[in-house]
Parts: C-alpha cells; structure tokens; sequence
C-alpha cells in the first residue's frame, strides 16, 4: 500500500538543529510536491515547507524561512527538512503530505478542498532546555 513515512524528531535544546525524513512507500515521488505541515497544542496546523519533486522549486512559511531547508533524493524517494536554530516555538508535530497538486500543496498550504494523496503519521519535535 502507498504511503509515507517520517522519521527523525525527537528533543533539541533551543538553538539546535534536527533532520527530518519523509520517505515514500509504494510509489514514485517523480510527480509529487511533498511538504511539511505542524501542529503544536492548541494550535492550527500550519503549512511550513514544501518542494516540487519535478524541478526542486521550493517553498516556505515566513516563521520558518532562513532556518528551514527542504530538499530531496530522488533515488531513494525521500525528502529532507533540515531545522537549524531552532526554537521553543517550533514544537510541534510534524507531519509530512504528499500530493500530485502541487499549487494547492505547496503555493498556497491549502488544507481546504479534497484530502491530499498521502499523509504520514506525523512526528514529533519538542524544542526546550
């Protein structure tokens, strides 16, 4: 059964870094945009990083943009989310979503509409000292 994966959260003091993997099961990447979406506790979900597989276009929410990078592996049909400098308000769980729309996924963060192709189980990042 298609479906993805993620791995790598776990507790950073603040000022750290942690990797994220969302890897792909089942299926090829090759069409895809795959994002990050987060959700800390009592908060909305948020859209906060999103790559076109086809051409490696990018995209970020502005909390995150300049200490988040999102890239990809083609051969291995994995997408990174390297965190630098993180912060207490980056706690969240960190979900990742793939998806053949890739304007509604990746422009806009849309979570309105139908429900996206894939989405993991989530992982969780907790940032505190």
């Amino acid at each position: 059964q298609a479906h993805v994966v993620e791995s790598g959260g776990g507790l950073v003091q603040p000022g750290g870094s942690l990797i994220l993997s969302c890897a792909a099961s089942g299926f090829a990447l090759d069409y895809y945009g795959v994002a990050w979406f987060r959700q800390a506790p009592g908060k909305e979900r948020e859209g906060v990083a999103c790559i076109k597989i086809s051409d490696s276009t990018t995209y970020y929410s502005d909390s995150v943009k300049g200490r988040f990078t999102i890239s990809r592996d083609n051969a291995k049909d994995t997408v990174y989310l390297q965190m630098n400098n993180l912060r207490p308000e980056d706690t969240a769980v960190y979900t990742c979503v793939a998806d053949r729309a890739t304007f509604r996924l990746c422009v806009m963060f849309s979570q309105d509409g139908p429900p996206y192709d894939h989405w993991g189980q989530g992982t969780q990042v907790t940032v505190s000292s």
